[in-house]
């Protein structure tokens, strides 16, 4: 499992809820986890390692000895309130941050991994986070939420990564985009 890397398509695939946990699951939480940790986020979601289903990994502390890891499985915001602006980035994106716009607070409904129902109102950081993740399980990548005249900013940085993906797809190293996409279906009949 690796994290895969823009503009793969899997990042713009819109997930699938998943029906049933089993050992694989818990071990591919596991697994989010450490590459989480490896690449210093504090957020992954599992499209972002080539799954296609509604579930990510969180720890505000971006640490596995400290703060308090989190599993969101079909993971619904709502009663979003009020506005901030902070930067973020994105372990799929790397090297790329900008301010984004997101509510200061949510409601956020879930499972965790062990099957307890997640119904709670959250706020700071944390609620940034479960925003940005839940994004991602939509297909949608925070430079989304960019204006137009800060996204053209990052034109050369997004062109660079794009050019690096295209030459490997040509070279035969990643597969085609539609035989990416098709890799999906196994992961999305045994989980979805």
């Amino acid at each position: 499992m690796e994290i895969i890397l823009f503009p793969h398509p899997t990042l713009r695939y819109k997930a699938k809820p998943i029906l049933r946990v089993n050992s694989e699951l818990h071990q591919i939480v596991r697994e989010m986890f450490r590459l989480m940790y490896e690449h210093r986020g504090v957020g992954l979601a599992a499209n972002q390692v080539n799954l296609p289903f509604r579930l990510f990994v969180a720890n505000e502390a971006g640490n596995p000895d400290e703060g308090e890891e989190l599993v969101f499985i079909n993971p619904v915001i709502s009663r979003g309130k009020g506005i901030e602006e902070s930067e973020e980035g994105c372990l799929s994106i790397p090297g790329v941050n900008r301010q984004v716009k997101r509510n200061k607070s949510i409601q956020v409904n879930a499972y965790s991994i062990d099957g307890k129902e997640i119904n709670q109102t959250i706020d700071g950081f944390l609620a940034r986070i479960i925003q940005h993740e839940t994004d991602h399980l939509d297909g949608v990548l925070f430079i989304d939420r960019l204006g137009d005249g800060v996204l053209k900013s990052l034109d050369n940085e997004l062109s660079n990564l794009e050019l690096d993906f295209r030459s490997k797809q040509r070279l035969g190293g990643i597969p085609s985009d539609e035989k990416l996409l098709e890799s999906l279906a196994p992961w999305e009949e045994k989980y979805c």
